[in-house]
């Protein structure tokens, strides 16, 4: 392989799913192949959905080296056309060795106050003209991983089903497990619709505290790969979760999805159109919004 572009983010799931219109603009300026350095799940997720050509261990490239002003390390480039770094941008020593290894790079936060993080990462690589938000397509190889996971389970209930994600990377941001428990009941009663809830693996408290809410009804997925978990999501007919990786990666597949947010934290909505937010209180159970919750879910079914 000669010359490539390199994206680097390190960020969570979400994170880096926030950064997929960003890394479509990136890959339409050159032919050269694109490669993102993330955490090697996400990268190898990234690659197989197409969205990049190739990835690398963010670890791997030793760019901690860079943050010390006198230092004589250098980082583990491979041979670069272009770099778009979203890390290391507020330290003054690591922008000034990178730039000094990359003349051209770019070095950007991830995220800055006050503007919504996808829009921010698209501008930061001078996104061309171009429609950079479609769902991601799903391959047939990833959908039967998906079709192996569910079937996994036990449940072997026909389409259409729900799909439920009720934990997330913090306590904090997510919906108490009462309200998923009603809001599954209820569309179950009213649309006969079956539902599969995931389980990750940061997931157990969430995931533990649905379980003493909900009967039988449901089909548990536990600890899927990301592969495999993309190609389950892609058979959903409905998705309803939290502010989370796995909420954003649903988006990002084109899932119709409701995503419960808390209101500060609106600027890492999804950038996918078909999916919709909905601002939660996230410290108790309030009836309207359990109601609001079904009547979006019953929504997208129409």
């Amino acid at each position: 392989m000669g010359a490539v572009q390199l994206a680097v983010h390190p960020g969570a799931l979400g994170d880096v799913l926030l950064a997929v219109p960003a890394l479509r603009a990136l890959r339409a300026t050159s032919p050269a192949p694109l490669v993102l350095a993330a955490q090697p799940r996400i990268g190898a997720l990234l690659e197989a959905l197409g969205v990049v050509d190739g990835h690398v261990a963010f670890d791997a490239l030793g760019l901690d080296a860079l943050f010390v002003e006198d230092g004589d390390s250098v980082p583990r480039l491979p041979a670069v056309e272009r770099v778009v770094c979203w890390f290391g941008a507020r330290d003054p020593s690591f922008v000034r060795r990178l730039t000094h290894c990359v003349p051209d790079a770019v070095v950007a936060p991830s995220a800055i106050a006050g503007a919504c993080v996808w829009e921010h990462l698209l501008h930061t690589v001078g996104a061309p003209a171009g429609s950079w938000c479609a769902p991601i397509p799903v391959s047939e190889s990833l959908r039967a991983q998906g079709a192996a996971a569910l079937a996994a389970t036990g449940f072997d209930g026909p389409p259409p089903f729900l799909f439920v994600h009720p934990g997330a990377g913090s306590a904090a941001k997510c919906w108490p497990a009462e309200a998923f428990a009603r809001t599954i009941a209820t569309v179950a009663a009213r649309t006969r619709m079956n539902a599969y809830v995931h389980q990750g693996p940061a997931d157990e408290a969430a995931a533990e505290a649905l379980r003493r809410h909900i009967g039988r009804g449901v089909a548990w997925l536990v600890d899927p790969s990301l592969a495999a978990l993309a190609g389950a999501l892609a058979r959903a007919t409905v998705f309803v979760g939290n502010d989370s990786g796995v909420s954003h990666l649903a988006a990002a597949l084109g899932i119709p999805s409701v995503i419960l947010f808390d209101a500060g934290n609106l600027a890492w909505r999804p950038w996918a159109t078909q999916a919709m937010v909905r601002t939660v209180s996230l410290a108790r159970v309030d009836d309207a919004e359990v109601e609001a919750v079904v009547a979006d879910v019953r929504g997208l079914l129409a």
